[in-house]
């Protein structure tokens, strides 16, 4: 028997406004979309036309309050070819919530909070 990575998924309260986040500040793109017939759920799954691990985002209709992330600091990670022009663009988009230049890299916070780290390419 053998597992393989397929997706991570996150709950956001915004579905429009996470979508062309992540667009515009990791150049992840739409790969499927799947509506509740009811209205109730929306799921996005993007991707980064690389590798084939992919981001689900979940929208809950009946959601009324902020999601709680809590305090065990999970979170995605990205790596880039180009680590100053990626923290560059970052800053400029205001997400950045921390920098750890001893380790080399950094972390963007999304619309709900969830924090991305940004890691050199290997």
């Amino acid at each position: 028997m053998k597992f393989t990575f397929y997706h991570n998924n996150i709950n956001v309260a915004d579905l429009d406004k996470s979508i062309e986040f992540y667009k515009k500040a990791l150049g992840l793109k739409i790969t499927k979309e799947t509506e509740a017939a009811d209205g109730s759920f929306k799921l996005v799954f993007m991707g980064d036309d690389t590798t084939p691990h992919k981001l689900e985002l979940t929208w809950l209709r009946d959601m009324d309050r902020p999601y709680d992330l809590g305090d065990n600091e999970i979170h995605l990670a990205m790596q880039t070819d180009d680590m100053d022009a990626a923290l560059a663009f970052h800053k400029e988009m205001n997400c950045v919530c921390f920098e750890n230049p001893e380790m080399g890299i950094y972390f963007i916070n999304d619309p709900d909070g969830y924090w991305v780290e940004i890691c050199p390419a290997e």
